[in-house]
């Protein structure tokens, strides 16, 4: 009998890739280990790569287990992953990117509508019974309003794209302008914030964009302004959103992430100004299997050819 190469396997993973992968390796769960520094210095050379998750990430000390070998990443956010150490160590890194883009500037929409029409206090009214007693009442329109896109990555520009079919108008905030793009670059985020109904954060996260959006920034944006974050949660800081929600310093929020996921702060529950969404933006059936057959193709391109096909940009 021959024996299955071995993956070190970092959290849990869906249940689909977790099968998939178990075809043809023997997962092996980091997670479960009891004594990791342990595990991994005893362990170093004895697999075949790494899965991970980009909730999870990756830290030198597995890097250091997993030398000359693959990190396949199922997200593409890479922010929890060491690459210097990556690097040092020779590891190949891939993510999961354009993939799951159209799904994400999708619920980047669901968000900007349900937010400032008020869908979801709407059909609660309706359900509570409550539409018999009287109208709902007034909520905001989004076609024709000013949108500013933080990061005009895949994403961002996906979400400029559905904006323009909403007649809105469109800038952006990057670090620099992006070639043979229509939109109307903003080098200050400040300004940006100023000269948009709608501001929505489409950039990666990590230490370089970590609250990015201050208190400054939502002061900015002002009180008929909505924030929109698909991105990451660290980029927003929080206790500056919680104080511009209570001080009606913007109009409202609608967000897919948060900086310590799955805990939600308390002060952004029952509000009907804020849309919170449980990190479901690439959660769809097509956009999961299309995610977990990349990051087998990942793994697979690097054993056969020592190259992966979406490193992390």
């Amino acid at each position: 009998m021959t024996l299955q190469p071995k993956l070190l396997i970092l959290g849990p993973l869906p249940a689909g890739l977790q099968k998939d992968l178990s075809h043809n390796f023997e997962l092996v769960p980091l997670w479960t280990v009891e004594d990791r520094a342990s595990f991994l210095q005893t362990h170093q050379g004895q697999f075949a790569g790494g899965v991970t998750m980009s909730r999870h990430g990756c830290q030198a000390d597995v890097f250091a287990c997993l030398r000359g070998t693959v990190l396949v990443c199922f997200g593409v956010g890479f922010d929890g992953i060491d690459l210097s150490a990556a690097k040092n160590n020779h590891v190949a890194v891939s993510t999961t990117p354009d993939v799951l883009t159209d799904c994400v500037a999708d619920i980047a929409f669901a968000l900007m509508l349900g937010v400032a029409r008020q869908i979801v206090p709407a059909a609660q009214f309706v359900q509570a019974g409550k539409w018999s007693h009287g109208a709902f009442g007034l909520s905001t329109r989004v076609s024709g309003k000013r949108l500013g896109i933080v990061g005009l990555g895949r994403i961002g520009t996906a979400i400029a794209k559905r904006a323009q079919g909403f007649d809105m108008a469109i800038s952006y905030f990057a670090r620099h302008p992006v070639k043979g793009i229509p939109f109307a670059f903003q080098a200050d985020l400040l300004q940006l914030a100023a000269n948009s109904d709608f501001l929505v954060i489409a950039c990666k996260g990590g230490a370089e964009t970590r609250h990015l959006i201050s208190a400054e920034v939502l002061k900015a944006l002002g009180p008929k302004g909505f924030l929109i974050n698909i991105a990451r949660g660290s980029v927003i800081d929080e206790q500056a959103l919680i104080q511009a929600l209570q001080n009606q310093e913007i109009a409202g929020a609608g967000l897919d992430v948060l900086a310590h996921e799955p805990q939600v702060p308390e002060a952004l529950l029952n509000n009907h100004r804020v849309l919170i969404l449980p990190h479901v933006a690439a959660s769809t059936f097509e956009t999961r299997s299309a995610m977990e057959k990349l990051v087998i193709d990942n793994l697979n391109s690097f054993l056969n050819t020592g190259k992966v096909l979406t490193p992390p940009v």
